[in-house]
């Protein structure tokens, strides 16, 4: 099995990925950077290209996402990142925001398949180096995954990494795994599961559900967002390691929140940037509202780190 850690705008820029590969990534074998928007007069603003100095980045293999309509954009990001060293990048079909989807990128450029098709053509003919493409199976019917999947099929992906669900279900509800399950047989790019993975559990049941297909998940990848977020040692466990312990997390915690300090000037922007990975990593502290209602209130981080040393102190190991 490879594993992936997935992007998410806005939490797993080079801070976080740092602290997960320092203290978790045996196991990690690609890092995805949240997404660069290109336009015809600038490949990356300074704040984003900042995720790709190498000294951000050692040791890992990155691939930079790319969100974009227009296929000479995607390719001007494509030679500007193969030529600074990375040979290759992801094409974000997949993310749901509204802002984004009102303007025909990520999942809501699912709603135009012939537009799609055009752009993935003219990608693919003058590429430079290897393209991977994230996406979601369609806009209001995962049913509407087939037809692209056909489009998916003309071009010689790196691989095709699936979120099962459709762009008005965002987040919520039940990945669509039959969908998964149909491309691992009609795909013709390697393919990449994404989306509720938060246990070993979770994986299990994945693999149970295609081996009773019958299937064999030939070079199987996992990529893993917010069940990395809520938990960074989820891939050790994934790959039949120990658990997340109190003394890792504390660890974790600290080192992130210091690198933050390091980055922005003041309290507010660092407790926006920690108080965003509590959001998910809050799953695991049942129990605790009074100390979690606590860290979401804090504006000064003497007041956050008290009521994170709080949290931490409920955990068993």
């Amino acid at each position: 099995m490879r594993y992936y850690l997935a992007p998410l705008e806005g939490i797993t820029g080079y801070i976080f990925r740092t602290a997960v590969k320092e203290q978790f990534g045996e196991h990690i074998d690609k890092y995805f950077t949240p997404f660069f928007v290109p336009c015809h007069k600038r490949t990356a603003g300074r704040k984003e290209e900042k995720e790709l100095y190498p000294e951000h980045n050692e040791g890992m293999y990155l691939v930079p996402q790319v969100l974009t309509d227009v296929a000479e954009d995607c390719l001007r990001f494509e030679g500007k990142m193969h030529a600074i060293g990375y040979h290759e990048i992801n094409i974000n079909l997949g993310c749901p925001s509204g802002t984004v989807s009102s303007k025909g990128r990520g999942a809501g450029f699912l709603r135009d398949p012939e537009r799609l098709d055009h752009f993935l053509e003219e990608v693919y003919e003058k590429k430079k180096g290897k393209i991977s493409v994230k996406t979601r199976l369609g806009i209001e019917d995962p049913e509407e995954f087939k037809a692209i999947l056909e489009i998916y099929n003309k071009y010689p992906m790196e691989e095709l990494i699936i979120h099962p669900r459709v762009l008005k279900e965002a987040y919520k509800g039940v990945p669509h795994k039959d969908l998964f399950i149909y491309a691992l047989k009609n795909s013709r790019n390697p393919v990449c599961y994404n989306g509720d993975i938060w246990t070993p559990e979770d994986l299990i049941g994945l693999e149970e559900l295609i081996r009773a297909e019958g299937l064999e998940w030939k070079d199987p990848a996992i990529m893993l967002g917010r069940g990395m977020v809520a938990n960074p040692a989820l891939i050790r466990e994934l790959a039949g390691g120990e658990k997340l312990t109190k003394e890792e997390l504390t660890l974790f915690l600290g080192s992130v929140t210091d690198a933050y300090k390091r980055e922005f000037s003041g309290d507010v922007p660092v407790l926006h940037k920690t108080k965003e990975i509590w959001n998910y990593m809050i799953r695991h502290f049942p129990g605790c509202e009074k100390q979690l209602k606590a860290i979401r209130k804090a504006k000064h981080l003497p007041e956050y780190e008290d009521a994170v040393r709080s949290v931490l102190s409920t955990m068993k190991n």
